[in-house]
């Protein structure tokens, strides 16, 4: 069924010769419609920031995090918000979220971003960290907006797959889905679900989490949730017409972090991790992270979240060079705890989802200044998944992952961002 037409009028038989040609990079790349502009910046402007790291053509946004006020009581939604914010419950594991739509919201919501549609609208991707049982797998659905924030449609862009956890948007607005086993891959999806995904194995077989986007050099770099996981960066072998990547192959790289910061890249031999030896254990020189998590690019920084201990990397493209940007063991106030899912504000704020302790989101301001911005009560045993930013950058929309109902998606509405 199509779901909305594409920016651009093709001739009929153009979009399959595209597809064919470019895979779904290509045909993606006509129906892109960027996210969330970045701040006024030369270099936001070229390369995008925002929950999903695509800027251009939308509103110009500013940062208005530093003036939002403490967390008040618990709504009637169980969210602990700011004075001037307000939560909705859009989607519950088990039901379907759009009306006269059979396709019931997905188990375990996990990492996921938005994608502005040409009618003023925007599509919402989750995945979806299942476990494959008794039939029933992980994969990714999508919530679909019109232009007033109503959900008008509800289905899935991935299916048959396994414990699909975070992933990351590309600039050109398809969706990399990260299944996190120890064989796993990532998936590229189309957002729209009227193509289907394709696997990328040139992009490592491993324990996937995350994938970041550096839209300005065209690399891919990927967590990895082992306690002795490994940080990696992809480069493409070629780029498409578009000027974006080609992941069907390229070169996949380990990083050796030094004691001063300075970050070494080394090739993996066996990327698809064919032979014996893990895909982290090939390049003995390699460094270790406690428990890869959450990735998000700004204005030439990756930022990385490792729960083992409890830290956020910053690792600045330009120098190679990889700082700890918040330890819970150092920090004067260590009100983050869990850290895992990452997005950040078109000016750079690092929002941060805590798995566990008390249910936050945490935002790490521009000076690091750490300012909660929500609190989901009575959800015990679960953790905070998904957090990605509307096209006016005024949603904030999240998930509680195992929650009641194993599977609760919100959506809160409030000045997260200005118009610049």
């Amino acid at each position: 069924m199509k779901r909305f037409t594409p920016l651009i009028t093709l001739a009929p038989a153009q979009p399959r010769r595209l597809f064919l040609r470019n895979g779904l990079a290509g045909l993606a790349a006509l129906m892109a419609e960027p996210l969330i502009s970045a701040c006024s910046s030369d270099e936001a402007d070229k390369a995008g920031n925002g929950s999903g790291g695509s800027g251009g053509n939308g509103p110009k946004l500013r940062s208005n995090l530093a003036a939002i006020g403490p967390l008040g009581p618990a709504d009637s939604n169980g969210v602990r918000l700011p004075e001037g914010f307000t939560s909705r419950i859009v989607a519950r594991n088990g039901t379907p979220p759009a009306p006269d739509k059979p396709y019931p919201w997905h188990i375990f919501p996990d990492g996921g971003d938005t994608y502005a549609t040409p009618d003023g609208g925007w599509i919402y991707v989750s995945n979806s960290e299942m476990i494959p049982i008794d039939q029933v797998s992980g994969g990714v659905g999508a919530l679909r907006f019109d232009a007033s924030g109503e959900i008008v449609d509800a289905y899935p862009i991935l299916t048959g797959s396994s414990t699909n956890c975070a992933g990351g948007k590309t600039q050109w607005n398809t969706w990399l889905s990260c299944e996190e086993v120890a064989r796993g891959q990532v998936f590229e999806c189309d957002v729209t679900g009227e193509k289907p995904a394709e696997p990328r194995p040139a992009l490592g077989i491993f324990k996937h989490e995350a994938v970041a986007l550096d839209p300005v050099n065209q690399h891919l770099y990927l967590s990895e949730d082992e306690g002795d996981g490994r940080f990696y960066r992809f480069t493409p072998n070629a780029k498409n017409p578009q000027g974006y990547a080609d992941l069907s192959a390229g070169k996949l790289e380990v990083a050796s972090r030094a004691d001063d910061g300075k970050v070494t890249w080394h090739e993996l031999p066996d990327p698809q991790f064919i032979g014996a030896t893990p895909t982290r254990q090939q390049v003995a020189e390699s460094t270790a992270f406690r428990g890869g998590e959450g990735l998000a690019y700004s204005a030439g920084v990756i930022f990385l979240s490792t729960k083992g201990d409890n830290r956020v990397w910053a690792y600045d493209i330009k120098t190679q060079t990889m700082t700890v940007l918040y330890d819970k063991a150092t920090a004067a106030n260590p009100v983050l705890s869990g850290v895992d899912n990452l997005a950040v504000t078109c000016c750079g704020d690092v929002l941060v989802a805590e798995d566990g302790d008390d249910m936050q989101v945490v935002a790490i301001l521009a000076d690091t200044t750490l300012k909660p911005l929500l609190q989901v009560e009575g959800h015990d045993g679960s953790e905070i998944t998904g957090p990605a930013f509307d096209p006016s950058g005024t949603r904030l929309y999240f998930s509680s992952q195992r929650g009641p109902g194993n599977g609760t998606t919100f959506e809160v509405t409030g000045p997260f961002h200005l118009t610049a």
